[in-house]
């Protein structure tokens, strides 16, 4: 993994505001390099929600392993930094894992095509908003999912709009296109299937996670990060079956909720540290 990178000063917004990359002793396993990606001036290139992604991944690597998936896919590939990381990172143990990666975006399919290529991995990649096409022929079946979503509070009309603008656009809180992912997502996911989707502050984490649970879904905070714009959480969710969430319930019942894990919005904006 490259790190320290200045990609350089940017116009967009909030979403892609990059700050310099400190070493991890994670990055002894293999990601993609940023000096092997394709740019377009139409593709959200990785930043600090592309990175705290990976991270996540990598944090969570010897559980993924164990759970030996054969199908994953990524929502939203943008440059093809995540998906191409997640086919490295799990490549060498896991030999016939497929992976699928989607975008609404025809640019971001071809640079994410150039990337899998110069790192020697393969994707199926689809030109299609969020999953259309494919969730009804894949409903169940995939293993892994992972999303880095247009969360930034924007105008609604903003939201799924032509270029690079889709890619950070979310609408009022940022949750426009991701309230439209998760139903999505719970058709696509087999029945021990992982999800692993980035949020910020202004998105309301905990009430997403509520919202999940509600579908059977636990949750847990893999990395939480602050930098100078942003509050951003990589959140993982999973199926729980009866027994735990009846458990969990009973629990919870007589105990503070893990939501409260989620700080409050002052206590990011002045805590610039990195977790994971």
């Amino acid at each position: 993994m490259d790190y320290g990178i200045d990609i350089g000063s940017s116009s967009f917004p909030t979403k892609c505001k990059l700050s310099s990359r400190t070493v991890s002793l994670k990055s002894s396993y293999k990601t993609a390099q940023l000096r092997l990606l394709s740019r377009h001036p139409e593709v959200y290139e990785p930043c600090d929600d592309s990175f705290a992604l990976v991270d996540a991944l990598l944090a969570d690597r010897a559980n993924l392993l164990q759970h030996k998936p054969r199908l994953c896919m990524e929502v939203g590939c943008g440059s093809g930094y995540v998906i191409t990381s997640l086919a490295l990172m799990l490549g060498e143990e896991n030999f016939g894992v497929h992976y699928f990666a989607t975008d609404i975006n025809p640019h971001a399919v071809e640079v994410t095509r150039a990337a899998l290529e110069a790192h020697g991995v393969h994707a199926e990649i689809i030109t299609t908003n969020i999953a259309s096409g494919l969730h009804k022929r894949l409903a169940g079946m995939i293993d892994v999912v992972v999303v880095n979503p247009p969360y930034v509070p924007t105008p609604e009309e903003e939201v799924g709009c032509d270029g690079i603008t889709a890619s950070w656009a979310g609408g009022e809180n940022g949750r426009k296109v991701i309230d439209r992912i998760l139903p999505v997502v719970d058709e696509l996911l087999s029945g021990d299937g992982w999800l692993y989707m980035v949020t910020l502050t202004a998105n309301n984490p905990s009430q997403i996670c509520r919202s999940m649970r509600e579908k059977g879904y636990a949750s847990r905070i893999i990395v939480q990060r602050s930098t100078e714009e942003e509050s951003l959480h990589v959140i993982k969710f999973w199926r729980e079956d009866i027994a735990e969430m009846e458990g969990a319930r009973a629990v919870a019942s007589g105990s503070e909720s893990w939501l409260s894990q989620f700080p409050l919005r002052s206590f990011w904006r002045g805590n610039n540290g990195r977790s994971g």
